[in-house]
């Protein structure tokens, strides 16, 4: 008996996330589920997200169960051991027998039929009890009992506390909340009328969380007056405020792009992505005819001065993503957060050389690490004289004014800078620094 075509597709994904360095959201959205149907598309989805983010505890379970350290297994029945215990201690409407035999099954299919026995003994010894740890009393309990590495643990129990970070851990293992940014009433509206169910967010006027339906099919979406956003994300492009010529540095996938586009619908905007496949998707995204998307390495563009307002949304670790990409924590060393540093640094350096006079710059990450957030505008803000750096307040304050942002911005505060924090604001986890070039 072949295992079923979800778990052949899930364990085809899991595969390549881990020997290709694939992001798992990516391919869930490719043509390797064209031929499911929806409701294999949902356990195909709900294995590789599983998987991924509680791919500690899993190990855990196997090497209790096998007696061997999971480094001595073949990746291809590590995958396949997985996604059983997945389904045996988290999906309670699959029998743990089906669980069982299909994950068999994906062994015998990746020809590793020395191990087929050795599979089948381990996950029939597996019951959702043996998947179990001790309540987390430090860092690295709490690592495993939240299913992160120990290090990153470390890093924000010492950064925000010990309950703060049992908050973002808990976070990163939820299924996250489905959010659309509305243009307009008009489009709301049809949103609802197709069936959609939406609550208002809880920081930005236009966001929606989605209750019930299918944004992707109704006209709204398709003609680009809905899309997909965190509502950390929206707060972010809100921002870069108005102005007369704006540059967004590093915009792939668009979605800030669109709501600057938005809101500055007079404006000649430039979008430019280092990477040609993600700027012909950026193009493809954006439909505003004021954008005009070019393929470009920011750091590589000429000193003009040219701009009102510069966005520098960099290229990070996304540490406040891990929710929606859980696999980047398994793929991110300490060590990455260095060379990105020096990168960013590089960027914002190039970002603040566009902005005229009177100018402004938004310099944002999804990371929760000093070294890309903080640490970054610091060392640039060392160099400059002709720069200085905006509170935050002021400008959520003003956007407030204006009826784009809602509930008390004071929470999302950092000194002069905005942080959103997964589990403590119900959004990804966000850094901004506003940055004005002194008449």
């Amino acid at each position: 008996m072949a295992a079923s075509p979800a778990r052949i597709a899930a364990y085809d994904i899991l595969h390549r996330v881990e020997r290709e360095r694939a992001f798992a959201d990516e391919l869930l959205h490719s043509a390797l589920l064209n031929n499911l149907s929806a409701a294999d598309r949902g356990l195909c989805t709900e294995i590789v997200m599983g998987v991924l983010r509680w791919r500690a505890r899993l190990d855990f379970a196997i090497e209790q169960l096998a007696s061997r350290s999971v480094e001595r297994l073949d990746l291809e029945v590590l995958i396949a051991l997985r996604m059983g215990l997945y389904q045996i201690g988290w999906l309670e409407r699959v029998p743990a027998r089906a669980a069982v035999n299909e994950s068999v099954e994906l062994v015998k299919r990746a020809r590793k039929r020395s191990a087929v026995a050795f599979a089948n003994a381990v996950l029939r010894k597996a019951k959702p009890g043996s998947l179990e740890v001790p309540p987390a009393h430090d860092a690295a309990s709490q690592a495993l009992e939240w299913s992160h590495p120990e290090w990153l643990v470390e890093r924000w129990v010492h950064e925000h506390g010990f309950d703060v970070a049992r908050a973002i851990c808990e976070f990163d293992q939820r299924v996250p909340e489905t959010v659309v940014r509305v243009a307009d009433d008009a489009a709301e509206q049809e949103l609802i009328e197709s069936g959609v169910s939406l609550k208002h967010g809880r920081l930005v006027s236009r966001a929606r969380i989605v209750e019930q339906g299918d944004v992707a099919k109704t006209r709204a979406f398709t003609e680009g007056r809905v899309h997909f956003q965190d509502e950390g994300s929206q707060l972010v492009a809100l921002l870069v405020g108005r102005g007369r010529r704006v540059l967004d540095c590093c915009a792939a996938p668009g979605g800030k792009t669109m709501v600057m586009a938005e809101r500055n619908a007079e404006a000649e905007i430039l979008a430019a992505e280092l990477h040609e496949h993600r700027a012909r998707s950026l193009r493809d995204r954006v439909r505003a005819k004021n954008v005009s998307v070019v393929t470009a390495d920011v750091r590589d563009l000429p000193p003009s001065s040219d701009y009102d307002r510069v966005l520098a949304d960099v290229p990070c670790s996304g540490t406040g993503t891990l929710a929606r990409n859980p696999e980047i924590k398994w793929k991110l060393n300490a060590s990455d957060l260095d060379e990105l540093h020096g990168k960013q640094v590089q960027i914002l350096r190039s970002a603040l050389r566009q902005v005229n006079t009177g100018g402004r710059a938004v310099y944002s990450t999804c990371s929760l690490e000093r070294e890309e957030c903080e640490s970054v505008v610091e060392e640039v803000m060392s160099e400059q004289n002709e720069f200085r750096t905006v509170p935050v307040q002021e400008e959520l304050g003003a956007l407030q004014a204006e009826g784009e942002t809602i509930g008390n911005f004071g929470i999302l505060l950092r000194g002069d800078y905005l942080r959103t924090i997964p589990g403590i604001h119900h959004c990804d986890g966000f850094f901004a620094a506003v940055i004005e070039r002194r008449n």
